[in-house]
């Protein structure tokens, strides 16, 4: 099937975790469609790796932990010198320990949440001023059908994703009097790296609840959000985008 065809020339899009999996993958989509890529990911092997196979001039690529306020704010002041940033896709996230929530160890949890929900907390705080500076701006907030039905044995990551929920619906609502969309996708189990961190038996658990029967392919994850970040999406906001395969149906 023929991708559909954006237009993101002349604008500047920041991916977290942008160097792997979904956010490899939009970056690659947002370079073809004309946009200018700016990458943040923890992984400089992985980096270095993006920047090779996708190399485009349109690409920049920092080493950013989102979890860090400081290293955000600081990577927002450079970027925003000499450009602006017209699109945000918080992708980055880690899924955590498979274990019960009793068992489940507290530094793990804590990075857990500071990763997958701080994250996105510090990356709108830190770019949304800019966004405003503009009256232009695409958030996109990359959630999980976890934080709307809750796993069972990754509490953590539930509860982050959800968090990124509640995150999306009211910073939709502060920015709805300006042109500036903020909405979250939830996409259900899907075939990157991420289910390398969860064991076998989870991974089954998690497909068996798809009524496609399959994992979602990272092209159809990245053609949605291509759409929400896209000056075609006028009127949606505050919003969760459900792309879960028939699992998620409210």
């Amino acid at each position: 099937m023929d991708k559909i065809k954006f237009n993101f020339k002349n604008r500047t899009a920041l991916i977290t975790g942008g160097a792997q999996g979904f956010g490899y993958d939009i970056a690659k989509r947002f370079l073809e469609s004309g946009a200018k890529v700016i990458i943040w990911d923890i992984d400089a092997k992985m980096i270095e790796k993006a920047e090779k196979d996708l190399n485009n001039s349109d690409l920049i690529s920092n080493l950013v932990d989102v979890s860090n306020y400081n290293e955000v704010e600081n990577s927002v002041n450079d970027i925003i010198r000499n450009s602006n940033i017209d699109i945000l896709v918080n992708n980055a996230g880690i899924t955590g320990p498979t274990a019960s929530l009793w068992e489940y160890d507290l530094e793990m949890w804590k990075k857990v949440v500071d990763i997958n929900l701080m994250g996105t907390f510090h990356c709108c705080k830190a770019i949304v001023p800019n966004m405003i500076k503009n009256n232009y701006g695409r958030i996109v907030n990359v959630a999980s059908v976890a934080g709307k039905d809750g796993n069972a044995n990754a509490s953590a990551y539930s509860v982050g994703k959800a968090g990124a929920i509640g995150l999306t619906k009211s910073l939709g609502k502060e920015l709805a009097d300006k042109n500036i969309s903020v909405n979250a996708v939830t996409p259900a189990g899907a075939k990157t790296r991420i289910l390398d961190q969860m064991t076998k038996e989870h991974v089954q658990r998690m497909l068996s609840k798809v009524p496609r029967g399959r994992f979602l392919e990272v092209e159809e994850f990245t053609s949605l959000v291509c759409w929400l970040s896209s000056e075609e999406n006028t009127f949606s906001t505050a919003a969760v985008f459900d792309i879960s395969g028939g699992r998620s149906t409210y």
